[in-house]
């Protein structure tokens, strides 16, 4: 039976975020540099978004380039805008007449100007789009996007927009990147690595984390409904005990 059959249609988590790592290691053990594995990793992205799709997820966050990424040596930077950039022109036809948005988080004054350009027009074609919503985390951090809302909160309190009172979780969650996105309720990495690396930390605070061993140019459809298995199998609690949850009456 597959991992796809074994899920239960009524607990599909809304936004599942992943960090697709693994790319270099993957074209070293093939004795190719690391820019081959960002090819290979597009079909991944590719088989991510057809998976959630198909079972109904409503937001899928992908962690594409991070702003420590631009640390990386210059030919591999500029390797990945040349990728990025035909990825979006070859892809947007297809996300199209499959109903599907395209948004961007992100430092984007750090973006060359011709990737700057293709992600706002494919944001605009597929604004009125009304499937799944795949989100890219392009030059993200979440220290820079918790800062730059720190900032906009202390400047509209200067301002006298907002009093400190005004000041609640709601409310900082309305000065991020992510505003008026749920939460993502599973976090997938792959590769093996177990940690956050910057990203969304602030919104991750209670989702459920999935690491698996695979490289992400090798992560299937498949692989991405077993972690949505492994999450349906975990029990939520959010501070509650587990008899709370079994037993909603008990206070």
């Amino acid at each position: 039976m597959s991992f796809k059959e074994q899920i239960d249609s009524s607990k599909i988590p809304q936004h599942v975020a992943i960090i697709m790592d693994g790319n270099g290691r993957w074209a070293a053990q093939r004795g190719n540099d690391r820019i081959f594995g960002h090819e290979h990793g597009v079909e991944a992205v590719r088989a991510a978004i057809k998976a959630a799709a198909e079972i109904g997820v409503k937001h899928l966050t992908l962690y594409a380039f991070s702003t420590e990424n631009w640390n990386r040596p210059k030919f591999e930077v500029d390797a990945l805008m040349t990728l990025l950039v035909r990825v979006i022109k070859s892809e947007a036809s297809e996300l199209n007449k499959n109903n599907i948005r395209i948004n961007v988080i992100g430092d984007r004054n750090s973006l060359p100007p011709k990737v700057a350009g293709e992600v706002e027009k494919i944001e605009s074609m597929l604004s009125q789009n009304t499937g799944l919503n795949v989100i890219l985390a392009l030059s993200y951090s979440s220290k820079w996007e918790i800062i730059n809302a720190v900032k906009s909160i202390a400047s509209d309190v200067k301002k006298g927009k907002i009093d400190t009172q005004d000041i609640s979780q709601e409310l900082f969650d309305s000065y991020l990147s992510t505003a008026n996105i749920p939460d993502p309720e599973l976090m997938i990495r792959t590769s093996g690595e177990r940690r956050l690396s910057n990203f969304l930390l602030w919104q991750l605070a209670y989702a459920e984390l999935y690491f698996t061993q695979k490289l992400w140019p090798d992560f299937d459809k498949e692989d991405f409904w077993e972690a949505i298995c492994s999450f349906q199998n975990r029990e939520r609690r959010f501070g509650k005990t587990s008899d709370q949850i079994k037993k909603p009456n008990i206070k």
